[in-house]
């Protein structure tokens, strides 16, 4: 009976140390407040953009999944690997297919979605000139200086990198800009002589654009070169929807001073891509939400706006589709030090 009080008293200390660790393991837990998810977003358009787009996502995701969510756009393509790399289990990142390719070699990170834009489930890169350019055909880029936006991307440099090679094309002096928009800026400006860049297709009243059609599916005159009411760049009725339009702010007449050359073939859209440890039961509650936020206006104002990645939707997609990347890689003989640097 002597020991009743202490074995009494020793339940109540175990007991509260279980409480007190298991609110500690609570508040640390992936999600809260104290340990938010980690949603990286390339830079592939003006950073305060991408991060104004990012929070009305990560506000639209909290409401929905009750977690914390904590946005974040690294310098570079590779910057962005490193840090999902680094977060295995915390990290989520909106990726363009290269970089997905090397993160899932580096350190594991999965796919689960891809962009769907417009109906497309893929896109393209444009070779980019000067409309008063003397270049006209493919071949005519040779010994030309090229701007491109990073090496990382798969647009702008992995796929017009292999296009370029096998037909035997060397460019002249390479220029990295830093984005898609300082691209389309170094070719209006004439500070280089072409450059690439991503392709959306247009969207034409009437005439959906289809594969095999003209990169530019319109007549051309100045006068029907404008800026709509809502800030969106047209020529007549026809909304232009790739990367120039991305400077139609400053230059409202980058169509009539920069024109396509050609199109690559076609390139698996950007994806969704998850941390290797990244827990399963909170992957699909993120994933459920996105779907239902792509059908709110407010997907609008995140990554389907034009100022942003121009997503109109996401969709499932596997990891094996992203073969034709890697094959790419292993036809250009590229390591990722030889994308990333280092």
């Amino acid at each position: 009976m002597h020991f009743k009080k202490p074995i009494q008293i020793l339940f109540v200390v175990l007991l509260l140390a279980v409480i007190s660790a298991q609110v500690v393991s609570a508040q640390d837990a992936l999600g809260s407040e104290a340990n938010p998810i980690q949603v990286y977003f390339v830079p592939s358009q003006e950073a305060q953009a991408i991060v104004t787009g990012g929070e009305v996502m990560a506000t639209a995701l909290e409401e929905a999944t009750g977690l914390n969510f904590e946005v974040f756009v690294p310098t570079s393509y590779a910057a962005t690997v490193e840090a999902m790399c680094a977060a295995p289990g915390s990290s989520m990142g909106f990726i363009p297919a290269a970089g997905y390719v090397i993160a899932n070699n580096r350190c594991g990170v999965e796919v689960e979605a891809a962009a769907v834009r417009r109906g497309w489930n893929v896109y393209w890169a444009a070779y980019i000139v000067r409309r008063d350019s003397d270049i006209y055909t493919f071949g005519d880029l040779a010994g030309r200086s090229w701007a491109y936006p990073d090496s990382a991307s798969t647009s702008g440099f992995i796929v017009p990198s292999v296009e370029l090679a096998a037909a035997g094309i060397e460019p002249g002096e390479r220029v990295e800009a830093g984005g898609h928009n300082q691209v389309v800026q170094a070719v209006y400006s004439g500070e280089v002589e072409f450059g690439t860049t991503f392709y959306s297709p247009p969207a034409v009243p009437g005439a959906p654009w289809s594969i095999g059609d003209n990169a530019e599916p319109y007549d051309l005159t100045v006068d029907e070169s404008r800026l709509d009411s809502d800030g969106n760049l047209f020529v007549g009725d026809v909304r232009i929807l790739d990367a120039r339009a991305n400077i139609r702010d400053t230059a409202p007449d980058v169509v009539d001073q920069v024109r396509i050359l050609r199109l690559s073939a076609p390139i698996p859209n950007d994806t969704l891509s998850f941390g290797p440890d990244f827990p399963p039961e909170l992957r699909q509650q993120i994933l459920d939400a996105l779907y239902a936020f792509a059908q709110t206006e407010a997907w609008g104002e995140s990554i389907g706006s034009q100022n942003m990645y121009s997503w109109s939707g996401l969709a499932p997609i596997t990891d094996a589709d992203y073969d034709p990347i890697r094959q790419q890689f292993e036809i250009l003989g590229l390591t990722e030090q030889d994308v990333f640097g280092g």
